[in-house]
């Protein structure tokens, strides 16, 4: 019996597709080309990974004409997860792609404000976002699982439902003249695979990056929960807003993730409940990523009540809360070994504090295409893909384990504890303006030069 909300690739000539009409997903016969299938048999590059990552580099891929296949170790693809946000600079990405405006406001809103608060409540900075502020391209609030799913559905229908195969666990892989040979592990039995090239998009634990850096260390953690969890719940401020409230060490995220209900005018509010725990040793691994109730994160958070955002509330309505670390992984010198890479979190797996983790992977891909299309030669592709983002983006990761642009939160606390009446007597507006244009410089998405940027890739097909 097929699980509902479930995506069995195993499920041949058929595939999961995003009803506009429903706002759900369902399955819908298709036919796969010989030519899709047999890219999906020998392919050029083969990716590891069906995430946001992965599956933009496969359509990517396509665009530019070289072929490839996407091996995803777990069994099925669903529209799992919370909410994230896209960057002007992705969401550009996404449009020359051919996934437009109107497809990610299907699953999403554009986003129209990010804003800081103290724990009195009172507002501390606040900018507009995406065409509000200038940009080209709109910034989007959206639902992981549901973008994943929409890239999924946009690889299947252009590469052939041969072009994702769930149920394959990549092992190891070894170099040799002019290609790489895969290990794989699929149905119980290790098989072996030939492809020109490897690229890993296979998340913060990477077996590739693993394999490439044997002696690394686990993840790193600093101490920081987050409690996640996404209610039905009335807009606020803007009604497309990104808002943040509280301390550098304790402090509370919310934005919506969906358009107004037209009947009720309530939205998917995503919820982040976050606090940083001085004895890490009280928590164990072994918990992590857990459901949680409410009373958990309620012992943190039962008095944040406010005039125009009830914080308990939207905790106790939540129909399911999880916990996470706030993890990442110290930086690597290298994303690449000859013919294999690594891109997204496993090559940078990043604090969610820039909201710029899934952003980065979207990049990630698309520069992987336009290096390939300049150099026309793996290698000294993806040598140029290591030298324009590797230090860059290594340092935006020490960045973000740093509060990113949560750290005008640290500001405050340090200048005031937490306490002002008017934050200009504690913070100068142009400091704080400063502070925010220097991160989005480093994070690549500052407005006039993204602005004025040529894309990265153009329509042309390339062979290699």
């Amino acid at each position: 019996m097929r699980m509902k909300g479930v995506f069995a690739l195993s499920e041949l000539g058929q595939v999961y597709h995003w009803n506009i009409d429903k706002r759900q997903f369902e399955w819908r016969a298709t036919t796969s080309s010989s030519i899709t299938a047999n890219a999906a048999a020998n392919p050029s590059i083969i990716i590891v990974g069906a995430g946001i990552g992965g599956l933009t580099l496969a359509l990517t891929l396509h665009q530019i004409g070289v072929s490839c296949v996407v091996l995803e170790q777990a069994p099925a693809l669903g529209p799992l997860g919370v909410g994230i946000n896209i960057q002007p600079n992705a969401v550009r990405e996404l449009y020359d792609l051919g996934i437009d405006e109107a497809a990610l406001a299907d699953i999403g809103i554009p986003c129209r404000e990010w804003a800081l608060l103290g724990r009195n409540g009172r507002e501390i900075y606040a900018e507009p976002r995406g065409l509000d502020a200038g940009y080209r391209w709109p910034q989007f609030s959206v639902h992981r699982g549901r973008l994943q799913m929409l890239l999924l559905q946009q690889v299947i229908d252009r590469l052939g439902p041969d072009a994702v195969k769930t149920g394959h666990q990549v092992l190891d892989y070894d170099q040799h003249g002019q290609g790489v040979t895969v290990s794989v592990l699929t149905d119980g039995h290790t098989k072996t695979l030939e492809a020109d090239a490897l690229i890993g998009a296979d998340g913060i634990r990477s077996r590739l990056r693993q394999r490439m850096n044997p002696s690394e260390g686990d993840v790193h953690w600093g101490g920081a929960i987050m409690w996640r969890g996404v209610t039905r719940a009335k807009p606020i401020r803007t009604g497309a807003s990104f808002v943040g409230i509280g301390s550098l060490n304790q402090r509370f995220v919310c934005y919506p993730i969906s358009q107004p209900d037209p009947a009720t005018g309530l939205v998917e509010l995503n919820w982040i409940a976050e606090i940083t725990v001085a004895n890490k040793d009280e928590w164990s691994k072994a918990d992590w990523n857990r459901s949680v109730d409410a009373e958990v994160v309620l012992a943190h958070f039962k008095d944040w009540q406010y005039t125009w955002l009830n914080v308990p509330s939207l905790i106790r309505e939540a129909p399911s809360i999880f916990e996470y670390p706030m993890i990442d992984r110290d930086p690597i010198d290298t994303w690449v070994d000859g013919r294999v890479a690594l891109m997204g979190d496993a090559a940078h797996a990043m604090y969610p504090t820039g909201s710029n983790g899934a952003s980065q992977a979207i990049v990630d891909a698309r520069m992987l295409g336009a290096m390939l299309l300049k150099h026309g030669d793996y290698e000294a592709a993806f040598s140029a893909f290591d030298a324009a983002l590797c230090e860059p983006i290594s340092a935006l990761v020490l960045r973000n384990r740093g509060a990113g642009p949560f750290a005008l939160l640290g500001l405050v606390d340090d200048r005031c504890d937490g306490e002002f009446e008017d934050i200009s007597q504690v913070i100068p507006k142009a400091e704080m303006d400063e502070l925010m244009g220097d991160y989005k410089r480093a994070a690549g998405y500052a407005k006039e030069s993204l602005n004025q940027a040529e894309s990265l890739i153009t329509n042309s097909v390339h062979s290699l």
